[in-house]
């Protein structure tokens, strides 16, 4: 890594900080010269991260962020959402204080007012214990990111009123910690935040952000709006236009889109959505706007790019909404996948191939891998008790199945998870099961199924997953959950399921059961790419060619991160295994500043 950076920026405190307190020790970059560190980013965009593969984060609080995590400091929610406050709400009306006294020669006093609100805020936080900051012997990111921030501005504690006493001690706690008082050193050079002043006399006059309107309609505070004025308007998009003239033209696309030799080639995937619903933004926010929008940025880099995805038809969900609207489960896929196609087709996601897993490939794929784990010793049989409805003469999914929660006793929990306590629930645990379709009582019987021998894959994920961890750009939040369940010691996992809408499994023995869904459903991306294009294996089976960068929510990840790589792993076929996973979340910051 390397960290490029413009001395005497006040930015340059976080940074340095995190560094310090990490451990991490990226190469150090000075860049004295008005130069490019990357296009369109001058040394006012300063401090930079490059990162081994080439990418930049330019964002600061990002950096930080990127640091924690790298160094085994996963954020929380409440970390997140501090870094979020620090962006959004201090960091503006911080800047208009930090120039006034470091510029204009305030006392810092007179610029503690102009942040009241927000200093209050952090004091009351602290008070509750609300904030990650220091109440322990911890360090967090939001607390290099916070002390950064403010420590040019209220250096001298004691111009803190009483009323921010909790802050001023937490202040001047970070402030003597040893992390920071190297930072300090490198920061400000032996010569106070006066060192700063260059810099900020460069930056255009600042002005306090627009404030709500009062109940008497006055605004809020000393400044108001500053008017962009038709001039800097002008300026500013010729500005733009002449930087991109720089561009390199995106390429022509002609399909089917291929891998070529010498050239960056990128597989992107997002998670294949249900189709037994109408898709809502929550779909769409949940893993395929965040894949359209690199799959755009791929192809304006003029990287050889494939962005395929699909409605996810098979399983009990599907069952379920025919039986709902009173149609075959052929009829609600071809129903929802139109509906689906015309909802992303007008939102303008930039697919390559949207296609359905309702197909001849999707059946001949799925189970050459299952016939390929079975020939090598990765699958066992097992019986398994599940709740039959002797009416309905079938074993019922857990979705078709109904009772009282164990747990909390809430009376419609379902079989698979309670709804009011959340908890997961094995259906045999219900208490008054009922049938969902007929009301009747079921009866537990045994059941014999087909199990993915996870513990004997172990190993080869492991060492798969620690390369592509190191190597890709795998969120957080997908490098926390995945390592959980390899903590946690793997086991076998069932495959199939008493349904008869799914991928059929080739054995005499079970030809009345299907795959289970969260082994059939991954295996559509390869199949749906198969759909696309005959020359599917050159995506699927060249991993030294292709990077894969799959786009989910988190509740996905264990099944694309250790079911799914063990599968194509067991099936020792050279398949293309997953080089980057995107869990959307909090931390999807982090991977759109390293991208972008």
């Amino acid at each position: 890594m390397k960290l490029f950076m413009s001395p005497a920026q006040p930015a340059n405190l976080k940074v340095l900080a995190a560094v310090e307190v990490t451990g991490l020790r990226p190469e150090l970059q000075p860049v004295s010269q008005p130069e490019h560190v990357v296009p369109f980013l001058s040394r006012s965009k300063l401090p930079a991260l490059q990162l081994a593969t080439g990418d930049f984060i330019f964002s600061t609080n990002a950096i930080c962020q990127y640091l924690f995590a790298l160094s085994g400091k996963e954020p929380s929610d409440a970390t997140n959402q501090w870094l979020e406050w620090e962006a959004t709400q201090l960091q503006p009306v911080l800047f208009v204080a930090l120039h006034a006294t470091v510029v204009q020669g305030r006392k810092s006093e007179e610029s503690v007012g102009t942040l009241r609100k927000q200093l209050f805020h952090l004091n009351q936080a602290l008070i509750d214990r609300a904030t990650p900051c220091v109440t322990s012997d911890t360090v967090t990111v939001a607390d290099v990111v916070l002390w950064g921030a403010l420590y040019p501005l209220l250096q001298d504690a004691a111009c803190l009123p009483e009323e921010f006493a909790t802050v001023r001690e937490w202040l001047r706690r970070m402030s003597t910690t040893g992390a920071c008082l190297k930072a300090l050193d490198a920061a400000l050079e032996g010569k106070g935040v006066q060192v700063f002043k260059s810099y900020l006399q460069k930056q255009p006059a600042p002005a306090l952000p627009p404030q709500r309107p009062t109940s008497n309609g006055a605004e809020e505070g000393d400044a108001a709006e500053r008017k962009v004025t038709e001039e800097e308007l002008r300026a500013a998009e010729e500005a733009w236009r002449s930087g991109l003239s720089g561009l390199p033209k995106p390429r022509k696309i002609q399909h089917p889109i291929l891998p070529k030799k010498g050239e960056r080639n990128v597989l992107i995937t997002s998670a294949l959505p249900y189709v037994n619903n109408i898709p809502h933004l929550g779909n769409i926010i949940g893993c395929v706007l965040s894949a359209d929008v690199f799959a755009r940025y791929c192809r304006l880099r003029d990287w050889n790019t494939l962005y395929i995805c699909g409605t996810d038809e098979y399983g009990t969900a599907t069952e379920t909404k025919a039986l709902e609207e009173g149609l075959t489960p052929r009829q609600i896929c071809n129903k929802y996948n139109a509906i689906h196609s015309q909802i992303y087709s007008w939102f303008e996601i930039s697919f390559d191939y949207f296609g359905r897993t309702t197909t001849k490939h999707q059946t001949r794929i799925a189970q050459d891998i299952f016939k390929r784990l079975l020939e090598r010793g990765f699958l066992c049989s097992d019986t398994v008790d599940q709740l039959r409805c002797e009416r309905c003469e079938r074993f019922l999914a857990d979705r078709f199945v109904e009772g009282v929660c164990p747990f909390c006793n809430y009376e419609e929990a379902r079989g698979d998870q309670c709804d009011l306590c959340g908890k997961l629930i094995n259906a045999v645990e219900l208490k008054k099961p009922q049938c969902k379709i007929c009301r009747e009582t079921p009866v537990i019987k045994t059941s014999k199924h087909l199990f993915l021998e996870l513990p004997k894959l172990e190993e080869r994920l492991e060492k798969w997953l620690e390369e592509s961890i190191e190597n890709g750009d795998w969120t957080p939040n997908a490098r926390f959950i995945t390592r959980s369940w390899i903590r946690d010691g793997l086991k076998p996992r069932c495959i199939t399921r008493d349904l008869k809408w799914g991928t059929p499994v080739p054995l005499e023995e079970f030809k009345d059961k299907v795959f289970y869904v969260w082994f059939d459903a991954p295996i559509g991306y390869i199949s749906i790419t198969a759909d696309y294009t005959e020359h599917w294996e050159k995506w699927w089976k060249n991993p030294e060619e292709v990077e894969l960068y799959n786009f989910m929510a988190k509740d996905n990840v264990p099944f694309h991160s250790v079911v799914f790589p063990c599968s194509l792993l067991g099936a020792e076929d050279n398949y293309t295994l997953v080089n980057s996973l995107v869990a959307t979340g909090r931390c999807l910051c982090v991977f759109v500043s390293l991208s972008l």
